[in-house]
């Protein structure tokens, strides 16, 4: 069972974190940032991985602290429910449109962490939300997941789809990479051994 139960705490915040890498999509997610929580339920949909976050942050100072240590703990959830990794996919990559918004991502489960991100925003803010925030938000997940991602904005004019179509996007790559591959069950997917 790839289920995982984590909790992180700090002087800026209080995150809980529950997932299950084989479930369904199902999702409740409460961080105190409207958009957040927004973006989550996204990932888990398009991911059909169940994620349940719980989060108590400063957002009386900014909502940076409660989006990094969001990430932070999502790829600690990651890294601990893909185990050993064996018999996964590994791999991962979708294009994903969403009215003006063209996004295509690409990365590797297999444990090294990298972000390469070339996905600009018209505007600076999301509502309340800061935009520059959801790149933070995937550093802090692939520096903590052991995930390499590449993100790429293709089109958009508008702020909020480009946000959106980036989140699922990346939930879809994830979703292949965190798959099973039928052909070589129990397999590491890698030539040296070890991931």
């Amino acid at each position: 069972m790839r289920k995982v139960s984590i909790e992180r705490r700090t002087n800026e915040t209080d995150v809980k974190l529950e997932l299950n890498l084989d479930g369904s999509g199902k999702y409740k997610n409460e961080t105190g940032i409207g958009f957040l929580d927004h973006m989550l339920d996204q990932f888990a949909r398009h991911s059909l991985i169940d994620l349940l976050t719980n989060v108590r942050g400063d957002i009386e100072i900014d909502f940076h602290h409660t989006v990094e240590d969001t990430g932070i703990v999502l790829g600690q959830a990651l890294a601990q429910a893909l185990g050993d990794k064996k018999g996964i996919q590994r791999y991962g990559f979708f294009s994903l449109v969403m009215d003006d918004a063209l996004v295509a991502t690409a990365l590797d489960a297999g444990g090294r962490s990298f972000l390469a991100w070339d996905v600009e925003f018209p505007t600076e803010k999301i509502g309340s939300f800061d935009t520059e925030l959801l790149r933070e938000f995937f550093q802090s997940l692939c520096a903590n997941g052991g995930i390499a991602l590449h993100a790429r904005l293709l089109n958009g004019t508008n702020s909020h789809h480009i946000a959106e179509a980036t989140v699922k996007s990346v939930a879809r790559s994830l979703r292949m990479a965190i798959s099973y591959e039928p052909r070589s069950p129990g397999e590491l997917p890698s030539t040296k051994g070890t991931l």
